[in-house]
């Protein structure tokens, strides 16, 4: 079996979604000045951060401001990050008489139109039936559009998601279920989630409510999302093999290396795709695999996919 451990290079090659480093260039556009506001609050907070912490990370400024005691801050910034990576499902239409914002559910299918969704379905299903599970760092909703809720599930059966049911609209009434049998584990959640439940878009991000978690070096998951990295652990714990695309390795992600260590002892053979070289990383991790590297499709795919079809 074959686990998928996907980082923020995943989203980035497949649909432009920045990575880190470029998470806060501010390229939204904001929907009224109530969004304006929150944007300018967010831009003045962040350039005295940097004033201060030149050589921060943008992850270590997520920290920080989520254990500071300021509430509209925290607020603000889960807002802005969910904003910034739903940039291309968020649009204006007309709707009974005025336009309005629509976020991109996970079952519409309008989803095939817009950026990353085919790319990172095509690449997801050749994986095949061998497929243990996903794993994934990022917060954004890519995997959830490429497979649809008959796709996918976050570690229970027929878990139904809050919001608006499958498309088109004469079935919205329904209710969303995942029943698909593929485990999604999301180790530092997705602004798809806060405290009452998960939903069919990204909406509970644009609140500024959302349960995603700064990678910071802590040795512990978050109590809210331990389950998730329980699921994480029965899928590597069922993989001998592990494909690994756009994770970064990074060694202030502490708590991730320690788990992916551990629940991957089993792991005989990693393939990592990335335009950088993470070999002597992941040797640190999995002392006992192969490891073997391949650039991002179209350069990496043959390799890859010559992978894939070993038994």
């Amino acid at each position: 079996m074959i686990a998928l451990l996907l980082g923020a290079g995943f989203s980035k090659w497949a649909a432009n979604l920045p990575l880190a480093t470029e998470l806060f260039d501010f390229a939204i556009e904001p929907f009224g000045i109530r969004e304006k506001c929150r944007l300018e609050r967010v831009r003045k907070a962040k350039f005295q951060w940097d004033a201060m912490k030149p050589d921060a990370l943008a992850e270590q400024f997520i920290a920080a401001v989520l254990s500071c005691e300021n509430v509209r801050s925290r607020k603000d910034v889960l807002w802005y990050v969910a904003r910034r990576i739903s940039e291309p499902y968020i649009w204006q239409e007309w709707h009974a008489g005025r336009f309005r914002r629509h976020v991109l559910m996970v079952d519409e299918n309008r989803k095939w139109d817009r950026p990353g969704v085919r790319t990172a379905a095509e690449f997801i299903v050749q994986c095949g039936r061998q497929l243990a599970g996903v794993i994934t760092l990022n917060y954004d909703l890519l995997v959830e559009y490429a497979l649809g809720s008959g796709g996918f599930n976050y570690g229970a059966n027929d878990e139904v998601l809050q919001g608006h049911g499958p498309y088109p609209v004469s079935q919205w009434r329904n209710p969303a279920r995942l029943t698909g049998q593929l485990p999604l584990a999301k180790l530092h959640g997705s602004i798809s989630w806060d405290a009452e439940g998960k939903c069919t878009d990204g909406r509970r991000g644009l609140s500024g409510r959302t349960l995603i978690v700064a990678p910071t070096p802590e040795k512990r998951p978050p109590a809210e999302l331990r389950e998730q990295w329980v699921l994480s652990s029965r899928i590597l714990g069922r993989a001998s093999r592990l494909l690994v695309f756009g994770f970064g390795f990074n060694e202030y992600n502490e708590a991730v290396l320690l788990h992916l260590a551990h629940a991957g002892q089993n792991v005989r053979e990693v393939v990592i795709v990335d335009v950088c070289s993470r070999e002597t990383a992941a040797a640190q991790l999995w002392p006992r695999a192969q490891i073997r590297s391949y650039q991002p499709p179209p350069e990496g795919l043959s390799g890859i996919q010559a992978w894939l079809k070993r038994d």
